[in-house]
């Protein structure tokens, strides 16, 4: 068993070629064998990543707040603490707060690398 304390870490500022807005994470390597990164991520309200994709499952925790998730030609969908979203290899999609509202979840990525592609636009 390990037991990994990132309550006692500071969150640091999200990269801006990838996010829209005020956006702090933490990274854990879960495993190194499969890759398991488990990023907890603090969107401020209307803060988002840019479009993209992951060649492997990405499991997201949603445990503050008020978030929203899209996938490519789907309608946005709001999420909120406790709920988990289960994105598929390859799905192209973005996750982010709320306008009106932070959210934090935690992104647990099995084995994936990350395609990072344009900012969303309007919504």
């Amino acid at each position: 068993m390990q037991v990994f304390y990132s309550s006692r870490e500071a969150a640091e500022p999200a990269d801006a070629r990838y996010f829209s807005g005020t956006v702090r994470v933490q990274r854990t390597e879960a495993s190194a064998a499969p890759h398991v990164p488990v990023f907890r991520v603090e969107f401020a309200p209307g803060a988002r990543t840019h479009w993209h994709t992951h060649t492997g499952l990405q499991i997201l925790l949603i445990v503050e707040g008020r978030g929203r998730v899209q996938m490519w030609g789907e309608p946005v969908r709001e999420v909120h603490a406790g709920d988990t979203v289960s994105i598929a290899p390859g799905e192209k999609h973005w996750h982010g707060a709320a306008r009106d509202a932070r959210m934090v979840h935690l992104a647990v990525n099995i084995d994936a690398t990350t395609t990072w592609m344009e900012p969303v636009e309007g919504d």
